[in-house]
């Protein structure tokens, strides 16, 4: 079958880890150039020892050069207010974009709920690590019961919080709230970020709490623990720190959700998640950005084979 050519822009930690894991692992992809603006990067340089065309230049670099007429998918790794302005100038090429920024240009996609809906769709994006690590939870528990509120805490070594990702903290929260509403499928939805300074550095946790209405507990856990398989299906180290937690809130006692300006009775879900990286380019703590880039892979395959199937037809 012949492969897909694909771009990266940016070659810091993510572009480069993204980078290892379209040579190392895709069977349908092929890496054909490399972006970024710092010519020292080691990213940049790693990519050019592997034997890929790389510039300095950023994507106006990156539609000067001859190759670029071939590649049909850009990953953007760079950062949301970047992004704005790739987003523009790559669709005048009629390339395909999977963005990796919290910039939310395009449609929310998690590959293991809504992937195959957004294949048509010109740029796809990403959410943030938080969003790719709960939202598919959220989304296995409102398969079996109402969400009213969902809140998830994303937790990772402060480490592997890279100069973008610090830099869109505001966007993280704004845009994987979102998220946990328009894919998750929760009324409404709050996210929480913590940079966590510790050493040696933590591996990412996340929590994620619901509230539903009275439901069937076993269902619920079944739907989680389906999901949590098939998101191990791209990354590997994704799994329940412990079994799923189940608590009834009485009517007699209800919960209040400050955000919501509410009161609540029913079921409170409290699931715990681990998230632990491949070590592909990162270390194993930087599971946050070793989901980002595995769930970023998975789309540009699920569109290069339907692309690739239309041109067959």
């Amino acid at each position: 079958m012949k492969k897909t050519k694909v771009a990266i822009i940016g070659s810091g930690n993510i572009g480069t880890d993204l980078l290892m894991k379209v040579m190392r692992l895709s069977n349908c992809l092929e890496m054909a150039a490399f972006v970024g603006i710092d010519a020292q990067s080691d990213g940049l340089k790693r990519a050019a020892r592997m034997g890929v065309q790389i510039t300095s230049k950023g994507v106006e670099g990156l539609v000067a050069m001859p190759i670029c007429s071939d590649i049909e998918i850009v990953f953007d790794a760079t950062s949301a207010g970047a992004h704005k302005q790739h987003d523009h100038i790559l669709r005048a090429y009629g390339k395909r974009i999977i963005d990796l920024t919290p910039a939310a240009i395009g449609p929310y996609t998690i590959p293991s709920v809504n992937g195959d809906v957004n294949l048509a769709s010109p740029n796809v994006n990403m959410v943030t690590c938080g969003g790719q690590a709960t939202i598919p939870i959220v989304a296995a528990i409102s398969a079996q019961a109402p969400v009213r509120y969902a809140e998830i805490v994303a937790s990772i070594a402060s480490k592997s919080a890279g100069p973008g990702t610090r830099a869109n903290i505001d966007e993280f929260t704004e845009t994987t709230s979102r998220a946990i509403e328009a894919v998750g499928g929760a009324e409404r939805g709050k996210a929480i970020i913590v940079l966590n300074p510790a050493e040696p550095p933590l591996i990412m946790r996340d929590t994620v709490y619901c509230l539903t209405d009275d439901a069937d507990t076993y269902a619920i856990e079944r739907s989680i623990r389906q999901m949590v398989t098939e998101v191990q299906t791209y990354v590997p180290g994704y799994r329940l720190k412990q079994n799923v937690q189940f608590e009834e809130i009485r009517k007699s006692n209800p919960l209040r959700i400050p955000d919501m300006n509410a009161q609540y009775s029913g079921l409170k879900i409290s699931v715990f998640l681990e998230v632990e990286g491949a070590g592909h380019y990162l270390p194993a703590y930087a599971g946050n950005l070793d989901i980002m880039t595995s769930a970023a892979l998975r789309m540009a395959e699920k569109i290069a084979v339907r692309s690739q199937s239309e041109v067959a037809a």
